[in-house]
């Protein structure tokens, strides 16, 4: 996916920007937190290309259609309001439960995180939570989390109300698809250069994994070409220390 010679050859985040991009319905709501550099620019790529009637709501975006910040953002969701949101985590285990709070004990954590603020509001509120991780180990993907911030679907589901939840998980190796009823997730598709027994001995719970499993599609020249003219200088005004980081990318590729 880095081969020089090739002008349309990406990087690992510029595939998965484009998985992300792929989640993003046309006349919808969609929102990104803080601290999320690949949802932003999968969502602006999305509106670009797929989706160019999609409303964005990009915390830290001076352009962000609010007036109070993210607890508007939070008030919309409740509403119902918000049809799609990107979500990160510490650990995620084999129910979908999230952990943004510690790690070991919560009484004596090993490490303290900042927590989950309105993330497990969110979790449930919104309609379709796309979940992303910018590595994908045996530490991230745990049997059981130490801490349940975000509640998966351990619980009944008929126990409370629920209008949303997770629904895909985009990873370094692979996307992953959550499924509510029954509880399972499923190996969508395995990253360029990346095999399933390679997804499986990163993640600490059993996977579904089909007969057949497909490669993430890349980005097309097309895409590639609107990442770095259009995107990237769009994203410098939210997040300019990782495009930086992008910019200094590509000129190395290109020396």
């Amino acid at each position: 996916m880095t081969d020089p010679a090739a002008p349309w050859a990406c990087s690992l985040d510029e595939l998965m920007i484009t998985a992300l991009a792929r989640e993003v319905r046309d006349n919808t709501f969609s929102a990104v937190g803080t601290l999320s550099p690949l949802p932003a620019a999968g969502c602006l790529l999305a509106s670009l290309t797929s989706a160019p009637r999609v409303k964005l709501i990009l915390l830290g975006d001076p352009e962000a259609p609010l007036d109070r910040g993210s607890s508007q953002l939070f008030d919309m969701a409740q509403r119902g309001l918000i049809d799609l949101f990107f979500l990160s985590f510490v650990q995620m285990d084999s129910e979908a439960n999230l952990n943004l709070t510690v790690l070991g004990e919560h009484a004596r954590p090993k490490v303290r995180f900042p927590g989950g603020a309105g993330s497990s509001m969110l979790y449930h509120m919104v309609s379709r939570v796309v979940l992303f991780k910018t590595s994908h180990t045996l530490r991230d993907f745990v049997p059981r989390v130490d801490f349940i911030t975000c509640s998966g679907y351990s619980a009944p589901l008929d126990s409370w109300q629920r209008p949303g939840g997770p629904s895909k998980v985009v990873t370094p190796l692979a996307v992953l698809r959550v499924e509510r009823s029954p509880m399972r997730i499923v190996l969508e598709s395995v990253h360029p250069g990346v095999t399933p027994q390679q997804v499986q001995e990163n993640t600490g719970f059993a996977l579904d994994i089909p007969a057949r499993t497909p490669q993430t599609p890349p980005p097309s020249p097309s895409e590639l070409e609107l990442l770095r003219s259009q995107v990237l200088p769009r994203l410098a005004r939210i997040y300019p220390a990782y495009a930086q980081q992008w910019r200094d990318r590509l000129e190395g590729r290109r020396s």
